[in-house]
Order: C-alpha cells, then structure tokens, then sequence
C-alpha cells in the first residue's frame, strides 16, 4: 500500500469519526432544546438536561443520588426550606415539584427517536456553580 493511499483511509476514518462525534453533539444539543420548549421544565429553578448520549441512553443531569439526598437537593434549591420543619407543606410540595418535573424531562427525551433508556447523574458542577454564587454574595 502507497503513502498516499494509506493517507487516504487515515483521513477518511478521521472524518468519520469528527463526523460521529458531530452528530452525537448536534443530537444533545437537539435533546436539550426539547426540554427548554417545555414551559413547566423551562420555568423550573434548575434545568434538568441531557449531558450526553451514550449509544441508546441519554444521560441526564439530576440534583440527587445516593451521594445527595432529594432532601439536600431542595435545601440548596430553596434556601428558604432550610427554616421549614420536616412536617412542613412546603417540602412535601417541593419534593413532589422535582419528582414532577425530572420524570417529565425523562419522558420528553424517552420520546425521542433513537433514546430508549435514561441514566441520571448527579449534577455536582452545579452545587459548586451554587456555592461559589453564595461565596460571591456573602463576601459583598
């Protein structure tokens, strides 16, 4: 085989490949537009959104896990929660708001052609996006 030949396939498996991983980025980027032109997970405090595809699972960002209760989650998403006793209304309401609005945004982008399972990972970028937020509020 010639230099200039295996040059030819080189460049040809690369584009590809670009062109794979353009498409994937083209199809969260596509997912995550689904999830925005909906009004009620548009208006919600955080944005529940697919962080990558990964052959036929979408993978989405959550604020719990077994490293963060749903509990933690909602204090550092209503500040205002931490003052409310364990009784209290409004964290039933809450709790049920996020369960809500996350099994939503799972069925919006399991309706998705192509998508068939949804696999939630704890969005710890946005707890220390939050704090340093509260950091910046609390120095000034």
């Amino acid at each position: 085989m010639t230099d200039r030949m295996q040059f030819l396939i080189v460049m040809v498996v690369a584009a590809i490949f670009v062109g794979w991983i353009g498409w994937r980025g083209f199809e969260v980027i596509s997912l995550n537009q689904k999830l925005r032109d909906n009004e009620t997970i548009a208006n919600y405090p955080y944005q529940h959104r697919v962080l990558r595809v990964e052959g036929r699972t979408a993978v989405m960002s959550a604020l719990h896990s077994y490293q963060r209760s749903a509990r933690e989650a909602l204090a550092t998403l209503h500040p205002e929660l931490r003052l409310a006793s364990d009784g209290d209304r409004s964290w039933q309401r809450a709790e049920r708001d996020l369960a809500h609005v996350q099994a939503l945004a799972g069925s919006i982008i399991l309706s998705s052609p192509g998508i068939s399972r949804i696999r939630w990972e704890l969005d710890s970028n946005w707890y220390h996006l939050t704090a340093m937020q509260h950091q910046r509020a609390g120095s000034h």
